[in-house]
């Protein structure tokens, strides 16, 4: 229902006077004033009222979001005419003229929604599409919806009037505090005769195209095809073409919860609103990816994630510089052969493309594309022809005329693209498809780069199939030598187990860790395999990302993302650097681990025995936040089948649980083992294995277990943790892993178990005697050792 606001009769103006509370940040909209105080006005969903946004002290007029988490401003009116103190006042007239006036009197900001009739009754109301609107009964004189600002929200049109020629378009703020005209619009462009397609540009030093969303395809603007909607949250990009009018709006939608932002750095985010806790959370983000940036290939280029170089040339077409630019962009291509306007000129096909800027095109929307083909093909200056709408049953035809600007390779939902070529280029692509196809006919071999669902990849003359790696980028030896230097010794970070890990930088400026497997490693091909295809399927904040891979002869190597504070032991370990580990950032650290291991277990697609959990494979990223890496000795199961035996025992002492180490057998619990042994690190600062006491010569793990008995457990903790540490959090943790180092597997918490343990205040089980213990008290199945920390690959005789 909608909320007036205002309605209040006057002789000869209306005002609204809007209390400041300086001790709120925000405040609604009052209905009433009754001897100078004001009543509390707006609807279920949204607030209208004075707010100061972040830290700044300027004062504005919005609306917002009701009892959302963070409280989302979607629409400001003074935005660029702040009010600079808590006095101000909301002024509607007779005439429809909303103003907000300063303590001076003097009107910062107006509706200009005058009316040149008499005898009005104007009222404000605030709609529950959080539409600010001006009426005089059934009239509307005015609405906020008329005026966007940085964020759409459905009901809203985007376009321009073709009478009065003002555009509709957003406009992001200048920062998080300034909610001002900042550098970036968003809006829709479409000229006579040409297609809608969506531009967000960038105003300073000059205007100029960031990004391109669009053409329209009948349903929505493409750049988008890999999303899909959630089912909650369904909706239709519907354009309008009036004789009056161009716009776009959303229509279909399920709930209005659901609004776009073109945020300070030009990026439109798509929040959807979490109906259960009111949190607001990003949907997806336009650009998606670096393709996204306009033009980046130049005329006849066309980009895609999944090739190295990302910018290629149309075939047909060949590059006008020999070298890509430093940011991986080119200058554009030029045709291989020129056209000529003959009978033998024709049309090459593009699947699964981004079409072309518009600006230079024609579009009808009454020929099928048989006569798209043929008024293309019968203009000499047609360059390429389309059918853009996918709901129009085969008809409209979308002409180019000049340069192909801005084309790109999806990898599903794109669209077909008519490129005319000259036909000698036509002959010789015929013949070059006609050899290929009889090549691959002849030899029924896989293809070792390219489509199809998998590789084959040879070293020493062993040979192995890795299934699945469409999604996983290539990228050329040639360009991991030249991110790493040539894989210079100053670019090395660090070696493991597959060999040593470089720094490097591509081309589009981002760093990378790249792991190379090294001649005298003990893995290969298998644990190179494993890795890909454990990896390259997982996604979760506390797993490293898998960005791509490289064979080249015996050359195998993984492409990651880069840690910038490397691995956990690198700084646990230290002395001096673990200062700067207090104990919520340690908590932090076995919190994140924990839901990492959980989601390997239960969760995710493959569910992963990861088996070398350990220091060295927690890496921390530049926020301290833990991810797991090293998937090389990873084991899959399926459902209920999470145990398994082997004759070949791997993994790193010290973590390793007993009965994997001694019998081979292997399950969700192994890892659970290996997670305890690292909170008991994590907590006390010192290596399980190397841990010596003047009074006892336990591990680690017999020392905690020792203090535990002693009632002494906090004395575990580190020193250097006692002016930050939570004590009971420390004691909790310390619990919780001495019961995932049970001895017996079945003794240990699942990771759910474990994950709820470390949140909860809950009374914990009592634990057992670890596994390794090595006091003077025996125990069933001790397993004593005295082997220092190193990677065991050993075949036990059954």
């Amino acid at each position: 229902m909608n909320q007036t606001i205002l309605l209040l009769p006057h002789i000869a103006s209306i005002f609204l006077m809007l209390k400041i509370c300086t001790s709120l940040d925000t405040i609604a909209l009052y209905q009433n004033i009754i001897d100078g105080e004001t009543i509390v006005s707006g609807n279920e969903k949204f607030e209208l009222g004075f707010f100061s946004p972040g830290s700044s002290k300027n004062r504005y007029v919005g609306i917002w979001f009701k009892n959302t988490s963070p409280n989302v401003v979607v629409w400001v009116a003074n935005r660029d005419t702040p009010l600079n103190n808590t006095l101000g006042m909301v002024k509607l007239d007779n005439q429809g003229i909303l103003s907000i006036v300063n303590d001076d009197g003097k009107a910062i900001w107006s509706s200009n929604s005058f009316v040149s009739f008499t005898n009005v009754s104007p009222i404000a109301q605030l709609s529950d599409s959080g539409n600010l609107v001006i009426k005089d009964e059934n009239t509307v004189i005015w609405q906020s919806f008329d005026y966007p600002g940085d964020t759409y929200m459905y009901g809203m049109k985007l376009g321009k009037n073709l009478i009065t020629g003002r555009e509709m378009k957003l406009t992001s703020w200048k920062s998080a505090d300034d909610p001002s005209t900042g550098e970036y619009t968003l809006s829709i462009v479409m000229q006579d005769n040409s297609y809608p397609q969506v531009y967000i540009k960038k105003s300073y030093p000059q205007v100029y195209i960031e990004t391109r969303i669009g053409p329209y395809d009948g349903t929505e603007f493409a750049g988008q095809p890999n999303y899909k909607h959630s089912p909650d949250h369904t909706y239709t990009v519907e354009m309008v073409v009036r004789q009056n009018e161009t716009y776009f709006h959303t229509s279909n939608l399920t709930t209005i919860s659901l609004m776009a932002t073109l945020n300070p750095s030009g990026k439109l985010d798509v929040l959807q609103l979490n109906n259960r806790n009111y949190k607001w959370m990003t949907d997806h983000t336009i650009p998606v990816d670096y393709c996204d940036n306009y033009g980046l290939c130049g005329p006849y280029g066309s980009c895609s994630t999944a090739t190295s170089p990302t910018c290629e040339c149309l075939k047909g077409f060949e590059l006008k510089s020999p070298q890509p630019n430093p940011d991986n962009s080119t200058s554009g291509c030029t045709r291989t052969r020129g056209l000529d306007c003959g009978p033998g000129e024709g049309f090459l096909t593009f699947s699964s493309m981004k079409l072309p800027d518009t600006q230079n095109a024609v579009f009808n929307a009454s020929l099928s594309l048989q006569e798209c083909e043929v008024a293309c093909k019968d203009n000499c200056a047609c360059t390429a022809y389309a059918n853009p709408n996918k709901t129009a049953g085969g008809v409209g035809c979308l002409l180019w005329f000049g340069d192909l600007i801005d084309v790109r390779v999806y990898s599903q939902n794109g669209q077909d693209l008519h490129v005319r070529l000259a036909a000698i280029e036509l002959s010789a692509l015929a013949l070059l498809f006609g050899v290929a196809y009889a090549c691959i006919k002849k030899n029924k071999r896989p293809r070792m780069k390219g489509r199809g669902n998998w590789y084959a990849l040879h070293k020493k003359n062993t040979h192995v199939q890795i299934e699945d790696l469409d999604d996983l980028p290539f990228f050329s030896l040639h360009k991991i030598a030249r991110a790493t230097n040539n894989f210079s010794i100053n670019n090395k970070i660090g070696e493991g187990g597959f060999g040593p890990v470089y720094k490097g930088v591509l081309e589009d400026g981002q760093v990378v860790a790249m792991k190379r497997l090294s001649d005298s490693s003990k893995q290969g091909l298998d644990e190179f395999k494993n890795e890909v295809i454990c990896i390259a399927k997982l996604q979760h904040r506390n797993l490293v990302k898998l960005l791509g891979y490289c064979i080249h002869g015996n050359e195998m190597i993984l492409i990651y993302e880069y840690m910038a504070n490397k691995s956990l032991d690198t700084i646990l370990f230290d002395e001096t650097v673990s200062l700067t580990l207090d104990w919520p950032r340690r908590f932090n650290i076995i919190q994140g681990m924990a839901r990492g291991i959980l989601y390997l277990h239960q969760d995710s697609r493959l569910q992963i025995i990861h088996r070398d959990l350990k220091a060295g494979n927690i890496l921390l990223d530049d926020q301290m936040n833990p991810k797991i890496s090293d998937f090389g000795l990873a084991r899959k199961f399926v459902g209920s089948d999470s145990a398994a035996t082997t004759k070949k025992v791997v993994g790193t002492y010290g973590y390793i649980a007993p009965e994997y180490a001694v019998h081979g057998r292997f399950s969700i619990k192994s890892d659970v083992f290996s997670f305890g042994v690292l909170v008991l690190e994590i907590v006390s600062g010192k290596k399980n294995r190397e841990f010596t006491h003047k009074d006892h010569s336990d591990n680690l793990l017999g020392h905690a277990w020792r203090l535990y008995k002693d009632g002494r457990t906090i004395e575990l903790m580190n020193a250097s943790l006692h002016n930050s540490c939570s004590v009971s959090e420390v004691l909790r943790a310390i619990h919780v892993a001495l019961l995932c180092v049970q001895h017996h597997a079945n003794d240990r918490p699942t990771m759910l178990s474990v994950v709820l343990m470390l949140v909860s205040e809950g009374v914990l089980p009592k634990p057992k005697q670890p596994a390794f213990f090595t006091g003077d008290s025996d125990s069933e199945g001790q397993c004593a050792s005295s082997v220092e920390e190193y990677m065991i690959t050993q075949f036990y005789a059954r």
